[in-house]
């Protein structure tokens, strides 16, 4: 069983994640931090990012120039396109190979799952929702932005309503005991080996 764990940002998706690892024991691919990975170590991905952005995306000593990056990025949809175009099916393909190796249950953590098209590589949808206000508090308050900066970031990501209609399973993460919903998830989907 492949489980993609989605869910805007600040609604708790990659407690969710966590959770799902170290008391059930699914292994979960964070995609974010594959990516930052990926931009790096991939050959490819590296020299796709220096054609788009030119040498400046990478510093002297080979590390991503993430200010660069995140400025050419976020600057237009356009360009966030253009970046997801080389990124994205990278993160896909890494994702397939390690599920592969793991021979397990597993989940794919991504906060764009929807929106990058990795709904093909997971059996499942499990979106974890919160209102909107609390979303914003609680990305506020974990990354130290400003309420116009998150929002910008919200406005990137998929409506919730278009999440939570594509979901198999939904997660309330607004303040009522998560552990139940996840116990609840983990029977319905997931196959014990007898």
């Amino acid at each position: 069983m492949r489980i993609g764990i989605t869910g805007g940002i600040g609604s708790g998706k990659s407690y969710v994640a966590r959770q799902l690892s170290e008391q059930f024991g699914i292994p979960v691919y964070d995609s974010d931090r594959e990516a930052r990975r990926l931009m790096v170590a991939s050959h490819d991905v590296r020299e796709a990012l220096i054609h788009l952005l030119g040498e400046d995306a990478y510093t002297p000593d080979g590390e991503l120039c993430k200010p660069v990056v995140a400025r050419y990025l976020f600057a237009s949809a356009e360009h966030a396109a253009k970046v997801n175009a080389i990124v994205h099916p990278a993160v896909k393909a890494d994702f397939l190979r390690w599920a592969q190796v793991c021979s397990c249950d597993v989940a794919l953590e991504s906060a764009i799952l929807v929106e990058a098209g990795f709904q093909d590589v997971v059996d499942c949808l499990l979106v974890v929702t919160a209102p909107e206000e609390l979303r914003l508090q609680r990305a506020m308050l974990r990354d130290g932005a400003g309420e116009e900066q998150v929002r910008r970031r919200m406005a990137q990501q998929a409506e919730q309503q278009t999440l939570l209609q594509a979901a198999d399973y939904i997660i309330v993460n607004d303040g009522r005991e998560l552990q139940p919903q996840l116990a609840d998830f983990v029977r319905r989907f997931i196959k014990k080996e007898n």
